[in-house]
């Protein structure tokens, strides 16, 4: 799958909690130590064995990259049952020998029905859609971003194969609504849902063309740079939220307001109020978040002082800018720099 240009995507961010289950994961298959090691070297922070700040793209992908090697588990404690390493190799040289989309999820499944213990993966077909299914096999209680990931996987999978990020219909998972439900559309192109019967994701079967060849290279590639091909989602075709975001990245957003983003996605300002309200968000809220995460990222480059991230986020103080950070993190600027910064 040929890499996107940057978009707003790299810069997104997810709060502490969203990532909290996957720390949860890490605790059964490492020491104390090793932990404390993997976290201090994604650059992460714990305080009272939690996250404290909000979490990017890069962060995810060091820590698994860390994780992955040093525990010999691929899935990172997510599951009963370690995945060895080479399992993902395994499964993209299974994969990419599929005739069609749909075969290359059938494979899919059948692959993780070999190795997981916990649940079973379900083929789910009828006229109009086409998707994978959890299913539990026992009691054991439901791991959210395990749900999260192997999911994502699955839709990263055939995005890889079919060259393009392919359109998803809709994600449900078995457990209830989070305080950081936000989090999700940041992962999934699609409308996410809670307390469903069982986690799935599920695919317009009429979207679900052939795939393209993959050669070995393309192969060892996209294994290098997991999980950053497939765990976080492009913007440009995405909820009417993101696609906001994004106007807003590309265009002088600081004087940038609701009707010419209106303009842009040609909607008319009123309709697109009413379509970021049913996604349980506004304009002023994207344009926040946008800037928070600017903000984060310069933080942690370290290239810059705190008065010229404030200035360049759209504060005329410093202070203002302490102010809003916080309000928005939880947290002072100085808390995300990098001690190398």
């Amino acid at each position: 799958m040929q890499i996107p240009a940057p978009d707003s995507s790299n810069l997104a961010t997810v709060s502490p909690q969203f990532a909290g289950d996957w720390i949860l994961a890490l605790r059964q298959c490492c020491t104390h130590e090793q932990l404390a090691s993997f976290l201090q070297r994604a650059g992460l922070h714990l305080s009272g064995g939690q996250l404290t700040h909000r979490v990017t793209l890069d962060q995810i992908v060091r820590l698994y990259q860390i994780a992955a090697v040093e525990t010999g588990d691929e899935m990172t404690g997510l599951w009963s049952r370690p995945v060895r390493s080479r399992a993902l190799q395994h499964l993209l040289t299974t994969v990419r020998e599929a005739g069609t989309l749909p075969a290359a999820l059938h494979r899919f499944s059948t692959f993780w029905n070999l190795l997981l213990d916990d649940f079973r993966l379900d083929l789910t077909e009828d006229n109009a859609s086409t998707g994978l299914q959890l299913v539990p096999q026992g009691a054991q209680p439901v791991q959210r971003f395990g749900h999260m990931l192997i999911l994502k996987l699955a839709h990263g999978l055939l995005s890889w194969l079919a060259g393009y990020e392919v359109p998803v219909r809709a994600v449900h998972f078995a457990f209830e609504r989070p305080g950081f439900a936000q989090d999700y559309s940041v992962i999934f192109p699609a409308p996410v849902s809670f307390s469903a019967p069982a986690s799935a994701i599920l695919f317009d079967t009429g979207n679900l063309g052939l795939p393209g060849p993959r050669n070995n290279g393309e192969l060892n590639e996209f294994l290098a740079r997991a999980p950053r091909d497939w765990i976080f989602t492009g913007f440009r075709e995405h909820t009417q939220s993101l696609k906001v975001r994004e106007f807003l990245y590309r265009s002088s957003w600081e004087s940038c307001h609701l009707a010419d983003a209106a303009r842009a996605l040609k909607v008319t300002p009123r309709t697109l109020m009413r379509r970021l309200d049913a996604e349980d968000t506004s304009f002023q809220a994207i344009k926040d978040g946008l800037r928070r995460d600017l903000a984060i990222r310069d933080l942690q480059t370290g290239q810059k002082s705190i008065e010229e991230i404030s200035q360049d986020v759209g504060f005329s103080s410093a202070a203002n800018f302490h102010r809003a950070f916080r309000r928005w993190t939880g947290a002072p600027p100085s808390a995300y720099r990098s001690p190398a910064a």
